[in-house]
């Protein structure tokens, strides 16, 4: 699903180029769950914003399903981040004003979908994350463990194949970072790809494969079985979802841009 090849990200402070990743190359698999650890400043952040088609890098290849994603325009990395990829926030970022329904409903504004449409994928993925008969509840009226529920359902609302996490629990207690874990440790299990980002090895034991960097290089990388994950890391094969724009409804530029579709729609 993900390669980067030989990829760097410098910046420049003061006319010194600082190296934040230094020729990093690595594959993730479709229906991996990831996790980037490290100390802070060891240039896991950046390698996500990366891989999120947000910032790109200095040097390097950035494959995403046979898309070289840093070679599209402008726009069309737009499309990309919109079509593929779901963003969770250490900050949650839910606007404290709109209910529940209408924080989810933010990423569908410039979907193709009826208004009616919208509102019942909204809604099926609240209820999915466990929040049925709370759509319209303001954040403010939901605990922590709630609130990062709806964080989540935000960023699957679009049907993301890749979802991306950076310190999804780094602000909320340990129960409540303990609830938004097992939330995506059973999306997993129904087949979601999840890169997540964290310094906690207790929230990095979600994850199947953990991947350590330092200094912005991959030092080492292992795989975990445990009573967390329940498996060894490989997606159930009968929910694993095939990623091929055509039938997602991808434009037909960015369609043209790949290389390959060889896989078919599966769920």
């Amino acid at each position: 699903m993900i390669q980067l090849r030989n990829v760097t990200k410098e910046y420049r402070t003061d006319g010194t180029a600082v190296a934040a990743l230094r020729s990093v190359t690595l594959h993730v698999a479709e229906g991996e769950f990831v996790a980037l650890v490290g100390p802070s400043g060891s240039g896991k952040s950046t390698l996500l914003t990366i891989l999120g088609v947000m910032n790109p890098p200095t040097a390097g290849d950035v494959i995403v399903d046979g898309i070289d994603v840093y070679d599209l325009s402008l726009e069309r990395q737009a499309d990309f981040r919109h079509e593929y990829v779901g963003f969770v926030f250490q900050q949650l970022q839910l606007v404290p004003y709109l209910t529940a329904l209408e924080n989810v409903l933010l990423p569908l504004a410039v979907a193709r979908l009826s208004r009616r449409e919208k509102v019942q994928r909204a809604t099926e993925i609240l209820a999915r994350v466990g929040l049925a008969g709370k759509e319209r509840r303001l954040p403010g009226q939901l605990s922590g463990g709630e609130q990062g529920r709806v964080a989540v359902a935000r960023a699957l609302v679009n049907q993301p194949p890749l979802l991306l996490a950076d310190e999804p629990t780094g602000n909320l207690d340990s129960a409540t970072g303990a609830q938004v874990l097992a939330l995506f440790r059973e999306l997993h299990r129904q087949g979601q790809t999840i890169i997540m980002v964290t310094h906690n090895p207790e929230t990095a034991a979600f994850a199947n494969r953990l991947i350590h960097i330092r200094d912005g290089q991959v030092i080492s990388e292992s795989r975990v079985i445990s009573a967390k994950t329940g498996h060894n890391g490989k997606a159930p094969a009968q929910l694993t979802r095939g990623l091929s724009p055509a039938r997602r409804g991808y434009s037909d530029d960015l369609l043209a841009s790949r290389r390959s579709i060889s896989r078919p729609m599966t769920a």
